[in-house]
């Protein structure tokens, strides 16, 4: 299902945005982030996001970014927000002319933590993938939003029946850039029931 961009609700509205049935542009202001105390210590909570809510158990979100990113910690991505300490984002963060980290950040009970793998700086434009089963999430990327690659895997502590999703965009520091989101899309859960190895006898 085609999602309409239109449908979906501000958490904190930037002050220049353009929403089209299908398309978001965000221009991000400076100093805007998300993380929450672990190793900085700080607690940074004003980055603007665009979600929709949902009660469905099992289901996959995919959007299309592309980006102008220039100056460190510039970012953008795929988000679930839940509430201030509760939630989890895919992005690329900008470094320098050579990297950007792709990476993800799972933030329980008012602790972030941050994985990620470097990926060169010319790249502007990835795909996303957001699965729910039940408590329990996935994000993946692509670029060509065909193949897809798992980025992470996680369960979140503090998730009801229903949940708030959808994207977001931030420069942290003295910077501001273009991000612009297409092909957003809910559909029926991309990421499969584990089929592996039997769970240990007292699991």
């Amino acid at each position: 299902m085609k999602l309409d961009a239109r449908a979906m609700t501000w958490t904190r509205k930037p002050s220049n945005y353009l929403i089209t049935s299908d398309k978001v542009e965000i221009t991000t202001e400076p100093h805007t982030d998300l993380w929450q105390r672990t190793y900085y210590h700080f607690r940074n909570d004003n980055a603007p996001l665009l979600q929709i809510s949902s009660d469905e158990l099992y289901f996959s979100f995919v959007v299309k970014t592309e980006f102008d990113t220039k100056h460190r910690f510039d970012q953008c991505g795929v988000i679930m927000y839940l509430d201030s300490e509760n939630w989890l984002k895919g992005s690329i963060e900008f470094e320098n002319e050579k990297f950007q980290h792709l990476g993800s950040v799972v933030t329980n009970n008012g602790y972030s933590d941050w994985a990620t793998t470097e990926i060169d700086a010319k790249i502007k434009s990835i795909w996303y993938r957001f699965s729910r089963r039940e408590n329990d999430f996935c994000i993946e990327c692509s670029n060509d939003g065909k193949t897809f690659s798992q980025m992470r895997i996680c369960h979140m502590w503090n998730v009801g029946k229903t949940i708030q999703f959808g994207i977001y965009a931030c420069s942290p520091e003295n910077s501001s850039f273009k991000a612009t989101f297409t092909n957003m899309e809910i559909t029926e859960c991309k990421w499969p029931s584990h089929n592996g190895q039997a769970p240990d006898e007292n699991s």
